[in-house]
C-alpha cells in the first residue's frame, strides 16, 4: 500500500501493520487483547484511571467552543423549557394567522391587523 507523506509530497511504502487492511488489523489487535487478558497481563482500568481518563477528554472537548455551543443549543431544544418556547411560538403564529384571515371592520370599513 502506497500513501502521500506528510507533506502531501511524494508517496511512502507502507510496511509492516500499516500496510494493512483496518479489518486485519482489528483482527491481529482483538486477539492480542484476548491473550494479555488469558496471560493476565492486560492492563485494567481502576475507577480512578477511569474518571482521570474521563476528565482528559472532557477537557479536550470542552475547548472547542463551536461544538460546546451546539451541544447547548440542542440541549435546549430538548428541554421542557425549550419545548415551552417552541409551544409559544406556534401559538403566536397561528393567533396572528387568525386575525390576518379575519380582519375586523372600524364603521363599515374593514382594516387588517398588523
Amino acid at each position: 500500500m502506497v500513501r502521500a507523506n506528510e507533506s502531501g509530497q511524494g508517496a511512502v511504502k507502507l510496511r509492516g501493520f500499516a500496510s494493512m487492511d483496518q479489518e486485519k488489523q482489528r483482527e491481529i489487535a482483538r486477539k492480542g487483547g484476548k491473550a494479555a487478558h488469558e496471560k493476565g497481563t492486560a492492563h485494567e482500568f481502576t475507577s480512578d484511571e477511569a474518571r482521570a481518563a474521563g476528565k482528559k477528554g472532557g477537557e479536550a472537548v470542552s475547548r472547542n467552543r463551536a461544538h460546546m455551543s451546539a451541544i447547548g443549543q440542542r440541549g435546549g431544544q430538548q428541554s421542557a423549557g425549550g419545548r415551552r418556547s417552541r409551544q409559544q411560538h406556534v401559538s403566536a403564529n397561528q393567533e396572528e394567522d387568525t386575525m390576518l384571515q379575519n380582519p375586523i371592520s372600524i364603521q363599515g370599513q374593514s382594516v387588517a391587523h398588523s
